[in-house]
Parts: C-alpha cells; structure tokens; sequence
C-alpha cells in the first residue's frame, strides 16, 4: 500500500496520539514490584526487547510496519514466562529511550534472548567447596570454582541491599495512604521516586550478576561416584570380559577392504558428494543397517522401554541443557548459521528435552526410552589410521536408550541398562570387555559412566561401540524435569490454605547405546569374515534380513 506525503503525516498524528493513551494507561501500573522467577531466570530480560526495537519504527515510510513491528515485540514479551515489568514497558515507549537506543541495536531480526538458568544448589557448593574442587580437578575441568563462590556471594549481598531498597519504598508508600500535608506529600514522592530508581538500577544489575554467574556455574560438571577410579583414560577399570577373540587360519581382512570386496559402501563418491569421513552404504549393507536396527528396538522393547523416533534438529539451549557445547572450538555439534539450532549427536538430546519444563507424577516413573535417530558429529581432529573407515564418521545410526527415574533409583538403572547392552551385544557374539571409565573420560553430566569396547580383527584393536551413563540430577536440573512424590507431607497440624502435597524432587537420567550402527558394521564384517572372502551374518539377524545368511562377493 502506498500512501502520499499528506497520508503520511495523519497516520502518525493518529500514531502518536496512541502511543501517548498507551503510556498513560500504563503508568498506573508501574508501582507495581517486577515478578521474577528465580528457578528459570526469565525475570525482566525478554521485556527489553521492547525497549530496543519499539519505536524506531515511527520514521518508517509505511504504517503498517509500524503496527507489524510493534506486534511482534509484544508478543514476545507476553509469551516469556513472567508478569512484564511495567515500569521498563513505559521507559521503553517514550521519546528518550528512543533517542537513546544505538542504531546496531534495533534490529528487527536481533531480539535479546532471555539466558536459561539451571537449578545449581549453590549453597551446597559452598558448604563442600573442597569436595566439588578435588572433583573439577579429577575430572581436568577448567570451571572457576573461586570466581563462582565470589559471584554468589556478591549476588546475595545485591539481594540483600534490593530487599532493604523494596521495604523503604514499601514504607513510603504506606505513608502516603494517609491524610498529609501537601509538603511532606511531596517530600514523600521525592523520596519514592529516589528509591525507585536506585531499585531499577539495583535490579538491572542483579540480573547481569546473576546471568555472570550462572555463565560460571554451569562449567562445573557433576559429581563423581566414589568407586570410579581416578586418572586418564589409562587408568579405567575392566569390569567384564567376555567372549574371546576369533581365530582365523587366514590372513584377516579390514572391513574396508571387505566393504570393496562385497561392494557395501562407497566412501570416494560419499567424500565428492558431500566430503570426507561421509559413506554410502549399498547392497547388503543397507539391508544389515535396518536389520540391526530392528533387531536392536525388537529385543529393547520386551524390557518395557518405549520406543520413539526423534527430530534431528534442536535448539542450542536444549544441546546445552544435556551438558555439550554447541559453540565453542572443540565442540562435536553441527551448529546451524543464523539459528539457535544444532544437528543432534546423540537421540539423548532431544529423549532429554521431550519431558523439559515439566512436573510428571511419582506414577508415571520411570520412564524408560529407545530411540532411532540419525546423528551428526564433526569429530574434529580424529583423523588417522585407528579412525579410518566406518569407525568414525560424521553422520551415522544410532539406537539410544533413555531413562528417567528416581534417585535412589539411579544406579540400579545403570545396572540394568550394562546387562542389557552385554545381552545385546553377547548374543551377536562378540568379544569385549566392559569398562569403568576413569574421571578424565568422563563428560561434564557424568556421575559415572561404563564403556564396552569390541575386538575388531581387522583393526587389530578393540574399539568403543557403546557407553552407558547415570547424569543423577545433572540435566534435570537444567532441563527443569522434576517429579512430585505420590505420598503426601505428614503433618499433625497442617495450616489453613497450605498445601499438603510433597514437595517436588529431580529426576535422574541415564543413557546408553543400544546400537550404533557404524561400528557395529566394522565388528561383524570382521568377526564374520570367511576364508573364501564372504562374510556370515549372525543368527538372531537373519529374521531381519530377507532370508540372507550370508554376503558373497560380487563377481563381475
């Protein structure tokens, strides 16, 4: 629509004179104190969002870009989960705070996000400050355990001087209900005014020092269980061995030169297509992938976990939230430019954030997850001969198990899920050895964690195909996943109007790989090898593969 010069200057007569009944009838309104919410951390973040992109839009040539704008920053304010602060409302729509905002700010497709928060108990930190630092040490983390300590206790004193600034202005307040003179009235106002400012500003910067520390807090990783040996990976300990390896009276193969031999993938078209450490599979390949995945969800399915297909693209906030890094130099997350999104690792993430934000009933646990998903993994710097071929690629399969439990429930479940892997992979017959892996290989959401690694002929090595992990609380406290206990408080004398029901608790995860297919591809290629160059497929397989017991090679 296009509108003339004359047009132009009655729209915004008419937009202004809006503005100006908008700001009044919000004025009223701003005595009131800011809800905050200290368990998410929203508190008045999202509503400057308004303050930064509000208004500009006035010099704009078109009226309706005004309303469109002016639309999409409320509504961002009204889905936050909070009361908006008024008082930043009425700021944000008058002229200075117009003039004041920088240019590079008001972007229409730059609006501040709010940081999550996890639930740290940071008193418990401090009250074991030297157990949590022998533990980052344990663990080489490079969290700032003194800077958090500092941070906490700066943020509680700001509390401290916020809540006596809110009783000052409480008393004022109070005091103007009466009948006054018209001078102390305004001797009254002024003092009001003075403290409400000096409350903004306090405020403002107890929500930066709170976002510093939590930015803090969140490098400290989880708790180790007392029985998981110190060191580098060197030092894990073997738990199980099983099975032996196979002996074969003829030279052993690799699976990449039994991969060409049977023609089942193709990593030169793979690498021009799309890059290195990216395959084809072809021929009985593709049909051993389906058969292991089925196999692998049929016989995790008969021990009561339900089974899901997940999305492969998540938010940042969500990876983060399972204790990995999106960004950073290092990291294994194919992040998506000019989003807050990531291709998924591991079904893990998006298994953890299916329950986020939410209370589920004692009934409901635990609630237990098998997962197909497809996962992708930059795996910098894994170059090299132990890693070649399918061992370590950047897009794979994968059958992920995911439980969510009790606390004191925990460490059985782990157990359950190592015998459950040891079933799945001894019935394929493979040799391993399970491993109680030493605080240096643990990651961040660890409390403990146990690789199975299988022995490949071909690589002349045993190589990692599976781990299971307890998080305890780790990512329930960030994912906000609590439970409320069926049993209600006890109570002789329970007070009027105060609820009777127990309190709610965090729930523990666990996961662990059921199958992820690459690897499972190298051990049975290798362990399956004939002398006259087929491969034999394993009997519980052989349902799922259309009746082939074995792969051949191609003659031409």
């Amino acid at each position: 629509m296009r509108i003339t010069v004359d047009e132009y200057d009655v729209v915004s007569v008419i937009l202004s004179s809006f503005l100006s009944v908008f700001v009044s009838a919000l004025r009223p309104l701003c005595r009131l104190p800011s809800a905050t919410n200290p368990m998410m951390g929203l508190q008045s973040t999202s509503i400057r969002t308004l303050k930064l992109a509000a208004l500009p839009v006035l010099i704009s040539s078109s009226s309706q870009f005004v309303f469109r704008t002016v639309t999409k920053t409320l509504t961002a304010a009204l889905v936050s989960r909070q009361r908006p602060r008024f008082t930043l409302l009425a700021r944000a729509l008058s002229a200075q705070a117009v003039q004041a905002a920088p240019a590079a700010e008001i972007s229409d497709n730059k609006v501040l996000r709010p940081q999550w928060r996890a639930a740290i108990d940071f008193k418990w930190i401090r009250d074991n400050k030297e157990a949590v630092a022998a533990n980052i040490k344990n663990r080489n983390s490079n969290a700032n355990l003194e800077l958090v300590l500092q941070l906490y206790d700066k943020m509680l004193n700001l509390q401290k001087e916020v809540e006596r600034l809110r009783g000052e202005r409480n008393v004022v307040a109070n005091k103007m209900k009466g009948k006054l003179e018209p001078l102390e009235r305004q001797k009254l106002i002024e003092e009001g005014k003075n403290l409400k400012e000096g409350l903004m500003a306090l405020e403002e910067d107890l929500i930066k020092l709170r976002d510093e520390l939590q930015g803090e807090a969140q490098c400290i990783p989880n708790m180790t269980h007392a029985d998981v040996p110190i060191g580098g990976e060197d030092s894990s300990k073997i738990r199980n061995l099983v099975g032996s390896q196979h002996e074969f009276k003829f030279p052993v193969k690799d699976h990449l030169q039994l991969g060409k031999e049977l023609d089942l993938f193709d990593f030169d078209a793979a690498a021009e297509v799309s890059g290195s450490k990216f395959y084809y599979l072809k021929n009985e390949a593709v049909m051993l992938e389906m058969a292991l995945i089925n196999w692998t969800l049929s016989e995790v399915m008969k021990r009561g976990f339900t089974p899901l297909t997940t999305p492969e693209i998540v938010r940042s906030s969500v990876v983060e939230k399972c204790g990995f890094q999106p960004r950073g130099e290092n990291t294994q997350v194919y992040s998506i430019e000019d989003s807050d999104q990531c291709l998924i690792g591991t079904a893990e993430i998006p298994v953890g954030g299916i329950h986020m934000d939410s209370i589920l009933p004692e009934s409901l646990l635990p609630l237990k997850y098998v997962a197909f998903s497809h996962c992708f993994r930059t795996e910098a710097g894994a170059a090299g001969m132990a890693t070649r071929g399918l061992y370590r690629v950047h897009q794979f399969s994968k059958v992920e198990m995911f439980i969510l439990c009790r606390g004191e429930e925990s460490d059985s479940f782990h157990e359950e899920l190592i015998k459950l892997e040891e079933e799945l992979f001894s019935s394929l017959g493979l040799h391993f050895k399970t491993l109680d892996m030493a605080t240096g290989d643990l990651g961040a959401p660890a409390y403990r964690k146990f690789d199975i690694e299988a022995w490949m002929p071909g690589l002349g090595r045993y190589g990692e195909i599976s781990s299971a992990s307890n998080c305890t609380d780790y990512q329930s406290r960030r994912l906000a996943i609590r439970y409320r206990p069926s049993e209600s408080q006890s109570t002789t004398n329970p007070k009027k109007g105060k609820s009777n029901l127990a309190p709610t608790q965090f729930v523990h995860t666990l996961n662990a790989t059921a199958c992820a297919v690459p690897r499972m591809l190298v051990c049975l290629l290798e362990n399956y090898q004939q002398e006259d160059g087929s491969v034999i497929i394993p009997d519980p397989l052989r349902p799922f593969m259309g009746g082939i017991s074995h792969i051949s090679p191609k003659f031409r």
